[in-house]
């Protein structure tokens, strides 16, 4: 174990390193799955039309470019921590790391909102049971993020086990279906020529359709950079974490890329786009005789762990601001009983409210995208000015040319250039919005009323990000 990953700091004591290299690969790979593949398939082929697989390969290869970036600072800095540790370590700015660390807690909310739609499309299939106004759909989704609220506020214990069995039971249903378009291919079933078709309307370029379509399916692809909140739990950190998380990030693309082939060829581009259960009509295209009610048990199941982990993320992130002093105090409130963040929960919870009944699932998962993409512009930039602080112990050394193409790919795909649509701004934006105001009351009180000054320390909060 190299000194670094041994040593404790003088502040807090050492994490219990229990993950070795099989956990942490689980960890990545389970982080990355869920509901943007489950859900988001359709969306994406409506997008680029039969080439649905293309944009998928593209989000992987913006994503291995930041990941490298995430190698280095966790090998330089091989602690819990995450974006807004690495933004306030290389620039000193309180506001802009007050920023990202709210935007990574929006996406939380776009994500599992994203996720309670696919549960309730999910659900009514899995009952057999066509429901005939979006309104039941809607009022089903909101039942499953109260519910998910009162186990927030109930506390929830996670561990590295549990996350191992729902990573195989995602894994398992994407597998289904690679196996079954494999089986259906081979019977001479499917039309494999969709896979070279683009949907261009308007007299769009393939290339616009493909980065339009890329940049709703990175939102399949974010989750990886939630790993570097396990360094402290992680034998020899520096060692393992860069093989681990490009492996891990390589099997994932590869899974997606099969998954996008088996679909678009048993399933015409505009049929996937229909609704929100994209892989179950794979499932009965290719294999009518499979009992659809358990593939359909599967997908609720990952998406269902998808948005409560992300709900949890968002309430504990902003009941640390709240204690940073950097939003309200009544954020930081707690349960006597449960010691649960219950204010933090409550305001969550009304913003994933809202956002279910404004905002359709390809808007949240386009927010979803669009404001990580942004975080991981900043941190591609950050690994860049870090250089600049030296550590002792070696570390991975991303090559320079990947962080900067990292960063202008990043910054294009969340650019109206890439054709993302107008809906995923105005979401963001107002997001924001309600966290800029946020910030300003509690600044002006501690300015004027408690006269107390705010120090935001960003490795005091919890940096995870939106799980897939």
């Amino acid at each position: 174990m190299s000194d670094i990953a041994a040593k404790t700091t003088e502040d807090r004591p050492e994490l219990k390193r229990v993950m070795g290299p099989g956990l942490l690969l689980l960890f990545v790979v389970g982080d990355i799955l869920g509901t943007g593949v489950y859900a988001l398939t359709g969306k994406v082929a409506g997008e680029v039309g039969g080439a649905v697989w293309l944009p998928f390969l593209c989000a992987f290869i913006v994503a291995m470019l930041t990941a490298t970036s995430y190698l280095e600072l966790v090998t330089k800095y091989p602690k819990a921590g995450g974006a807004a540790v690495y933004t306030h370590k290389a620039f000193g700015i309180h506001f802009l790391t007050f920023l990202l660390t709210f935007a990574v807690m929006c996406s939380g909310l776009t994500s599992a909102s994203s996720a309670s739609k696919a549960f309730a499309a999910n659900f009514f299939s899995a009952l057999k049971i066509d429901p005939d106004r979006g309104s039941v759909l809607m009022i089903t989704a909101l039942a499953f993020m109260a519910l998910i609220a009162l186990v927030n506020l109930r506390g929830v214990g996670e561990s590295v086990k549990a996350n191992v069995v729902l990573t195989l039971v995602e894994l398992t249903g994407l597998l289904i279906v690679i196996a079954i378009g494999a089986w259906a291919l081979s019977n001479g079933d499917g039309d494999t020529a969709r896979l070279t078709e683009f949907n261009t309307p308007d007299g769009e370029s393939p290339f616009g359709a493909v980065t339009a379509a890329t940049a709703l399916a990175f939102f399949a692809m974010v989750g990886f950079e939630d790993s570097v909140n396990m360094a402290e739990e992680t034998k020899d950190p520096v060692k393992i974490f860069p093989k681990i998380m490009l492996i891990g990030l390589t099997i994932t693309g590869v899974i997606y890329v099969l998954v996008a082939i088996s679909a678009v060829a048993l399933v015409s581009p505009e049929e996937l786009n229909k609704g929100a259960t994209p892989l179950l009509k794979v499932v009965e295209a290719g294999a009518p005789d499979f009992p659809l009610q358990i593939f359909a048990w599967i997908t609720m199941f990952a998406v269902a762990n998808s948005a409560l982990i992300n709900m949890l993320m968002a309430s504990r992130l902003l009941y640390g601001m709240s204690h940073e002093k950097v939003l309200p105090g009544p954020l930081g409130r707690i349960l006597h009983k449960r010691r649960t963040p219950w204010v933090a929960i409550l305001f969550t919870t009304l913003l994933a409210f809202f956002l279910i009944g404004y905002a359709d699932l390809t808007a949240l998962g386009g927010t979803t995208a669009l404001l990580l993409l942004c975080v991981f512009a900043i941190v591609n930039v950050a690994v860049l000015v870090l250089r600049r602080d030296k550590v002792e112990h070696k570390h991975f050394h991303a090559p320079t040319a990947l962080p900067i193409l990292g960063c202008i790919l990043c910054v294009y795909l969340a650019s109206p250039l890439s054709g993302r649509a107008s809906d995923d701004y105005k979401i963001a934006g107002w997001l924001m919005v309600i966290g800029v105001v946020l910030w300003a009351i509690t600044w002006l009180l501690n300015k004027y009323v408690f006269k107390r000054k705010s120090d935001f320390d960003p490795s005091h909060l919890d940096q995870s990000g939106p799980v897939n």
